[in-house]
């Protein structure tokens, strides 16, 4: 199964690289590139779970609807995506749920930050999908960490996929970065090894974020807009002739139990 998931949430990640950007243009460069993702899963009847922050959400409630109504999962990316309390995994998950009257079940945590699990467990989820099982100079270093999904408590921890051999990462970043030739292998060798494949992306990869004043370095806008989204169309395209099925988290859940 593969298990697409898109991180919607106010595109901030200027303020990363002392960059510019009001908070109007973070709405309207997600919320672009959130209707070319689900025009492109559309197109390949490709189901996916969403990870929304609840500024997002409240904000683009036309999109979270039609997302929903086309099938695929709402999970939380907590109430912002700059700042996070505890009691933000709670207010966050119900929130989201009351707004569309859907069952919210996973968390995906901001940039993959720790969180205390006990108190994820606390907030009503079944699942987190908040690791990434690799080393990333400067951010984390998570080598230890199981590749495959496992259970901490009662919660499911589903980390994002790595490569069987030296534990490359198949996050965003490395979509845009490694030949698509490459980037196939390494989700072929993933799905043949463990069986699924969890691969995450954000909505403003889809839209043009290449200005200046956004002070990005280059690795994170490469590939990026019209050239994302034909990427991202050869790959759908390619996992559908090679017969992987594509699923929620929640399905994923249901067929691991």
């Amino acid at each position: 199964m593969v298990l697409l998931s898109f991180d919607i949430e106010e595109f901030d990640m200027p303020f990363e690289y002392k960059g510019e950007i009001p908070f109007e243009e973070q709405l309207a460069i997600s919320r672009s590139g959130l209707q070319h993702i689900l025009a492109l899963l559309n197109k390949h009847k490709a189901k996916a779970t969403f990870f929304s922050t609840v500024v997002f959400a409240e904000n683009n409630k036309d999109l979270i609807e039609q997302l929903l109504s086309e099938g695929h999962e709402l999970a939380s990316h907590t109430w912002f995506h700059s700042k996070f309390e505890i009691d933000d995994l709670k207010k966050s998950r119900e929130r989201l749920a009351e707004l569309f009257n859907t069952e919210v079940t996973g968390l995906r945590m901001p940039r993959m930050m720790k969180v205390d699990e006990k108190e994820v467990e606390k907030a009503g989820y079944s699942y987190n999908s908040s690791v990434n099982p690799t080393f990333l100079p400067g951010r984390y270093n998570n080598l230890k960490v199981s590749r495959t999904y496992f259970k901490e408590g009662n919660v499911l921890q589903i980390p994002a996929s790595v490569s069987p051999n030296f534990r490359i990462p198949l996050f965003w970043l490395s979509f845009h970065n490694f030949p698509l030739s490459f980037y196939k292998k390494l989700s072929k060798d993933v799905l043949n090894k463990d069986h699924y494949l969890n691969i995450y992306f954000h909505p403003w990869e889809f839209a043009e974020i290449r200005q200046e004043k956004f002070k990005l370095p280059d690795f994170t806008t490469k590939n990026t807009g019209k050239a994302m989204i034909e990427r991202f169309d050869e790959f759908l395209e390619y996992l559908k002739q090679k017969k992987f099925k594509f699923g929620t988290f929640q399905e994923f859940q249901k067929s691991i139990q």
